[in-house]
């Protein structure tokens, strides 16, 4: 009897170097993006972490959507180096123009494909918690000095985009995102990166927000 041939297909892992390389290429190919998140925020000084969830767009070159949901409704918008913040529970919109390293900081060079990694990053590997099995991660340090001491991403091997992307700072807090359901180039409507706010709302200029715990 004669047994028919299988072939397994056995997937071959990333260095780190080439997980950074494939990541790098998605993000600076990508010219829309759509995704759900959530969005976990560790202090040192609180024991329970803050966790919130949304829905996130953006679109090339520099216009971002941050939606969030879930437990409070409010959004964050950068659009042009300018960063809107609309509390509708508040009344209260916070407009705010960021710095030359704030459009440079390391959330905005991810997310938005801003340069080649291995110039601003010493990347290492990594293995942190995750619900995948044989998840790519990896350890970006910084080359210079910013506000986050080292970043860990959690890449998807299909697509090369983001999952999981977790910052620590010097003060030994902790940022996590997660992101799912995410659709690569959407076309997005122009209308979701304005803001609309009630004549009455109460505007606060060159102030971010506070984070709020």
């Amino acid at each position: 009897m004669v047994r028919p041939l299988i072939l397994i297909l056995v997937g071959v892992v990333s260095t780190p170097q080439e997980a950074a390389l494939n990541l790098e290429k998605r993000l600076y190919s990508l010219r829309s993006l759509e995704a759900d998140f959530e969005q976990f925020y560790y202090s040192a000084s609180i024991s329970t972490p803050l966790q919130e969830k949304g829905k996130l767009f953006f679109q090339k070159p520099d216009s971002m959507r941050w939606e969030y949901k879930e437990p409070e409704k409010y959004v964050y918008l950068y659009r042009e180096g300018l960063s809107l913040a609309y509390f509708p529970e508040d009344n209260q919109l916070f407009r705010y123009t960021l710095s030359p390293e704030e459009k440079d900081s390391d959330l905005f060079r991810l997310l938005l494909g801003k340069g080649k990694l291995e110039d601003v990053y010493f990347i290492e590997p990594a293995s942190f918690p995750s619900e995948r099995h044989n998840p790519v991660q990896i350890k970006l340090i910084p080359k210079r000095e910013g506000a986050f001491s080292y970043l860990l991403l959690e890449v998807d091997e299909r697509t090369w985009f983001l999952q999981k992307l977790i910052l620590f700072d010097g003060a030994g807090n902790k940022q996590e995102f997660r992101f799912s359901r995410v659709k690569l180039n959407p076309k997005l409507q122009p209308s979701l990166f304005e803001l609309e706010v009630p004549p009455d709302c109460e505007v606060i200029e060159d102030a971010p927000p506070v984070k709020r715990l």
